[in-house]
């Protein structure tokens, strides 16, 4: 008897499936609305590599809020070991989003240039899912909710992360409940106000980093932290270079000053003390 091809079992296998009463993949995956949610504005060929890039990119943005709002509410309940895995998770697709620049990247200034005028005022800038994440990493300005005053929704969405504790937050209170000691106004103050560094906060840090095998999960968590942060800055970095390949310094559609808005941005420093640390240990 002739043993079956692989050929053979998919043909047996697919024959034994009736779609019509069972699940399939494209329907768990929500394939037909997601596949057609594509819809150029101008006859440009390069025009849907712009709009997969984006909305790939605020695809993964929702896998990072999920794991990053999980992994504070995990620090702030002292469960420590599924905050690393999420943050790790958070670091890999930052990984992922500066790989995704290499592709928007193969698109030339006359490329751009062909869809532009059919934008409109539109800009990655006005990302409520971004301004969450970086809302949630600390970064607080008041002035980034004006982008979404005319979506109640979404304004709603990006004003309760900017009145929520950070993430480098929720570790300070963690190390302050370890009995480290840290100012009280870094663990109760205005979370809508921008992060003020501390001595105070750097000697709490210095005595984790000074003796690991004794503060094991706090210094594992000032890794992820420092991990997180240095695949931000790789993935900001990518975007400011990838801007200007394609537009160079022309103003962004926003309304943004574009490459010069974006550079002020590398140097915006989320953890601080974590990073000072390391000259003084």
């Amino acid at each position: 008897m002739n043993k079956p091809t692989p050929q053979d079992i998919v043909h047996q296998e697919g024959a034994q499936l009736d779609f019509s009463r069972s699940m399939s993949y494209g329907d768990y995956l929500q394939l037909d609305t997601i596949l057609n949610a594509q819809r150029p504005l101008s006859p440009d060929h390069n025009e849907l590599l712009f709009i997969v890039q984006h909305q790939t990119s605020e695809l993964w943005l929702k896998l990072m809020l999920h794991e990053l709002r999980a992994a504070i509410a995990a620090i702030a309940g002292d469960e420590l070991g599924g905050a690393f895995k999420m943050l790790a998770r958070v670091s890999r697709i930052m990984e992922q989003l500066v790989h995704a620049w290499d592709v928007l990247a193969t698109m030339t200034p006359p490329e751009y240039s062909a869809i532009r005028p059919y934008l409109g005022s539109s800009s990655g800038f006005q990302s409520a899912q971004y301004r969450c994440l970086e809302f949630l990493l600390g970064n607080k300005n008041a002035a980034m909710l004006q982008p979404h005053s005319h979506h109640p929704q979404r304004l709603a969405a990006v004003r309760a992360a900017f009145e929520a504790p950070s993430l480098y937050d929720e570790s300070l209170r963690l190390l302050a409940r370890r009995g480290l000691p840290l100012p009280a106004d870094h663990l109760e103050r205005d979370w809508t106000q921008p992060y003020v560094e501390s001595t105070e906060v750097e000697q709490a840090w210095l005595t984790v980093y000074r003796d690991p095998k004794h503060h094991w999960d706090l210094y594992q968590l000032g890794e992820e932290l420092t991990d997180l942060e240095d695949a931000f800055r790789l993935w900001r970095f990518r975007h400011v270079t990838t801007v200007e390949r394609i537009i160079g310094f022309k103003r962004g559609t926003g309304g943004t000053g574009g490459v010069s808005y974006l550079r002020k941005m590398l140097d915006v420093v989320l953890f601080p003390e974590i990073w000072r640390l390391r000259t003084d240990l």
